[in-house]
């Protein structure tokens, strides 16, 4: 599954499963770009992903800013000259009940999974080259929900939609656009989630445990390569089969 000298973008890649992802990637020869708001953690990313022998660059941004994506775009075409993977990671996650959420709380979720994937996934369509890939990280939320999720859920749904949308309107150019649905994972966003809901989330789960980053890292670099090429428009769960 090399894919030596392409180019991916990684937003959100700093930390967590984005950090995951922008290292499994470049372990395969793609050259990365990690947009981060957070430019100090993006950096140790970028000089672990060096000393494994890999190419990356960091770059400051918060893609819920409209602009933000446009210019990320072309950095990423600054620094190496082109963009043939998209992954849209970063997002907002904190757990709590639909009954208390505000409707500041809703329309921060729109903005930071709705309207921020809807601005990427548009410029994708006309910046990224024929035959790259296209791969959004949801959540299996959309179709397992757990209790106070509803909000990251329902954005992670749409944005989803979408997805398969676009996926007919770029498929002539031979890219191909999907959604990785991970469980619940051991990342940061863990601490905001109470111990009976990861407890259930286990036990719903099939293989027994919670997710690690490298599962859907591993997932996304499929997704990512050549080996993915009839793959498209597709939701493809990766939460130990949790139902």
């Amino acid at each position: 599954m090399q894919v030596a000298e392409h180019v991916a973008v990684v937003t959100g890649g700093s930390r967590g499963i984005g950090r995951a992802i922008s290292e499994r990637l470049a372990a395969t020869g793609t050259r990365v770009v990690i947009g981060s708001r957070d430019q100090d953690v993006a950096e140790q990313v970028v000089d672990r992903i060096k000393e494994a022998g890999g190419l990356a660059v960091a770059v400051r941004t918060d893609i819920t800013q409209p602009a933000a994506v446009k210019e990320l775009f072309d950095s990423a075409e600054d620094y190496f000259g082109r963009v043939d993977v998209w992954v849209n990671n970063a997002s907002t996650a904190t757990a709590g009940a639909l009954s208390r959420a505000t409707d500041d709380d809703f329309d921060r979720y729109v903005a930071a999974n709705v309207r921020a994937t809807f601005v990427a996934l548009r410029e994708a369509a006309t910046r990224i080259r024929d035959h790259g890939r296209i791969i959004l990280i949801s959540s299996a939320l959309t179709v397992s929900p757990l209790p106070g999720m509803a909000l990251l859920a329902a954005g992670k749904a749409a944005s989803d939609h979408l997805a398969r949308t676009l996926a007919w309107e770029v498929g002539s150019r031979g890219i191909t656009v999907n959604s990785v649905l991970p469980g619940l994972t051991r990342t940061d966003v863990l601490a905001t989630v109470p111990p009976h809901v990861i407890a259930d989330a286990t036990a719903r789960t099939p293989l027994g445990r919670l997710g690690e980053p490298g599962d859907i890292a591993d997932v996304v670099a499929f997704l990512a390569s050549e080996a993915s090429r009839w793959i498209t428009g597709q939701t493809i769960h990766a939460a130990g089969g949790m139902i």
